[in-house]
């Protein structure tokens, strides 16, 4: 019987060790940006988009992330991006319950003039009327300061 467990035990270690992914090495894109947008519908608007890093799932030069979009007042849409490099797939749900509607964008990271990081999304949101497209400008923000007692 103890052969057993240890021929198991060794069989499950032999196989996670096969499957471990490598660490993630790519850029770390995680902060909050300040984005002004325009679409079809609402016209020019702006919103604070959030994207934190899930090392969980990511690993080499892939980056997955939890993406939150914050509106002036204070809604908050959650949602997820994946970054293969600087580009990136950004899904993220307008509203919850009956009234669900999806956004779906592609986004291209770059470095602004100051050396920042920045991205210009561009996005569809289908609905029964053929949908709605926009764009975004995002720049990221400056960690916030902490003020010591």
């Amino acid at each position: 019987m103890k052969k057993f467990l240890l021929f198991i035990s060794l069989a499950i270690l032999a196989n996670s060790a096969a499957q471990a992914k490598p660490d993630f090495t790519g850029r770390n894109y995680s902060g909050t940006y300040s984005c002004k947008g325009y679409n079809e519908k609402v016209g020019d608007y702006e919103v604070t988009v959030g994207l934190r890093l899930n090392r969980v799932s990511s690993y080499g030069d892939f980056g997955a992330y939890h993406y939150t979009v914050e509106t002036p007042n204070s809604v908050v849409y959650h949602g997820q991006a994946a970054a293969d490099g600087p580009r990136l797939a950004i899904s993220f749900q307008l509203g919850d319950g009956k009234n669900v509607e999806q956004s779906t964008g592609l986004a291209l990271m770059k470095r602004d003039s100051r050396g920042r990081l920045s991205f210009r999304k561009k996005y569809y949101e289908p609905d029964d009327n053929g949908g709605n497209y926009g764009f975004e400008d995002c720049n990221i923000l400056p960690p916030a300061k902490t003020v010591k007692p």
